[in-house]
């Protein structure tokens, strides 16, 4: 599995997690992996690990550099795939901040719509800009 089908895997994951609030990244992953929905590997892990482990400082960094959305109003999509990019520009010293951009830009391409890629890019652009200060 390439990292790019881990973050597809690890963006399933939390968008899901958005619609049950309730259960674990573990929990979600059981069931998934049961209906062979998803196949969590180590890199797609090691996000889901890092973004449980500080959801709040993640969403309060996504908060921070959003212009005219609150989180609650973000699409479920957005918020995830942010969700999923913050996590790695934060924790992942290994992957560069420009890589994790690029794939969120990416995922929001394909599972998205124009405009949420374009938002999410300028969302992260301030993102990495912020950090590197």
């Amino acid at each position: 599995m390439t990292r790019h089908e881990a973050r597809e895997q690890a963006f399933a994951v939390i968008f899901e997690k958005i619609f049950n609030e309730g259960a674990s990244f573990n929990e979600i992953i059981e069931g998934a992996e049961e209906c062979g929905l998803v196949k969590v590997n180590g890199f797609a892990g090691s996000i889901l690990k890092n973004l449980e482990e500080n959801f709040s400082q993640v969403d309060e960094t996504i908060e921070a550099n959003l212009v005219g959305w609150t989180l609650q109003r973000l699409p479920k999509v957005s918020l995830a795939i942010l969700r999923l990019a913050v996590t790695e520009i934060l924790f992942l010293e290994d992957v560069p901040s420009n890589v994790s951009v690029n794939e969120a830009v990416e995922i929001a391409k394909t599972y998205g719509t124009q405009e949420d890629s374009s938002y999410i890019n300028g969302v992260l652009s301030s993102v990495v800009k912020s950090i590197n200060k």
